[in-house]
């Protein structure tokens, strides 16, 4: 009963040689996607690559939510590098974890690491965008000699300061939706409708919080025209409550409340690009102070656009990073 076995494994070498003939063959105008899982510190942890070059690694913010929300506006970065997506531990495709208190930005900053020696990247460029932007700090804080450039996209460094900007968002609602948001969270954001509801905002806060409270911060330039509160709440419940907190959107009292980062950035000498929207749900203002704590760091804060810059400045986005990354001096 051995033969099937040893023909498996034979069939399987033959048809990778045959995979790995196809992808060197294959017309320059073709770009393969390469994916699969690492296994990080007890945590399966998915990436997906495309391109060829010097490896970008990517990391998305939620916390809690997937790559998916780069694509397709990343995408032309591939044509002049590799570029690797994660989805972080207890997000999208990668594992979730039954102990919650893994959940941290510590631990996915190691996570990074391991998918960069798993996958031989060699020294990396890294991208974080919002809460990733902060996962990117935590990794060029640990693990700075691996990295080559350092893209920090619409962060923040500090959770005191980000709960002041929630603060001053709030002084700008108009007073009907700033006392219909309190009265929801007075009442408790969890824990009511349906079973298969309590787990998660419901949609009403969803709406007051997500559509009205932050919208005007997520786009400008070119609001997305399939965006949904309600949609947003596709992500991992219990990883964002772990680390943002349950009191509600427009402050952060999860296990992020350890990001404080304003006296230890000045330990980053690799060269960074640090990048906001002019009305960025996370302000300009903390784009600026982490310019000044990163000595020679790039500033560009992009016109007409919120949160989602890549979406509402595709081209001078995708431009921007390339000529940062580019220049190897």
């Amino acid at each position: 009963m051995h033969t099937p076995l040893r023909y498996s494994i034979g069939a399987c070498i033959a048809a990778a040689l045959i995979a790995g003939c196809a992808r060197q063959n294959k017309p320059a105008n073709v770009y393969a996607v390469d994916e699969g899982f690492v296994d990080a510190h007890g945590a399966l942890i998915y990436y997906t690559s495309l391109g060829e070059g010097r490896p970008l690694v990517i990391l998305h913010g939620g916390p809690g939510a997937s790559h998916d929300y780069f694509l397709p506006y990343l995408l032309p970065l591939a044509r002049s590098r590799r570029i690797v997506f994660i989805d972080e531990r207890g997000s999208g495709r990668s594992e979730k974890l039954e102990d919650t208190s893994g959940y941290t930005v510590e631990a996915m900053a190691d996570d990074v690491e391991s998918v960069r020696t798993s996958l031989g990247l060699g020294t990396i460029d890294l991208l974080g965008h919002s809460c990733g932007g902060v996962i990117a700090e935590a990794y060029a804080l640990r693990y700075q000699a691996n990295l080559s450039h350092l893209i920090l996209c619409s962060t923040f460094h500090s959770t005191q300061a980000m709960n002041g900007v929630f603060r001053e968002m709030i002084g700008k609602m108009t007073p009907e939706l700033r006392a219909r948001i309190q009265k929801l969270e007075s009442a408790g954001l969890y824990g009511h409708g349906r079973e298969y509801e309590k787990n998660r905002y419901t949609e009403e806060y969803m709406i007051a919080a997500w559509g009205e409270g932050y919208f005007p911060y997520l786009y400008r330039n070119h609001p997305d025209p399939n965006y949904s509160p309600t949609a947003a709440g596709n992500m991992s419940w219990d990883l964002y409550r772990t680390m943002w907190g349950s009191s509600g959107e427009f402050v952060i009292d999860g296990n992020l409340t350890s990001v404080e980062y304003a006296g230890k950035l000045g330990t980053i000498h690799v060269p960074t690009l640090i990048t906001a929207g002019d009305n960025d749900e996370c302000s300009p203002v903390l784009a600026r102070e982490m310019n000044g704590l990163i000595s020679g760091s790039k500033l560009v804060i992009f016109p007409r656009s919120g949160h989602m810059t890549f979406v509402d400045q595709p081209g001078m986005f995708i431009k921007t990073v390339n000529e940062f990354l580019d220049d190897r001096k």
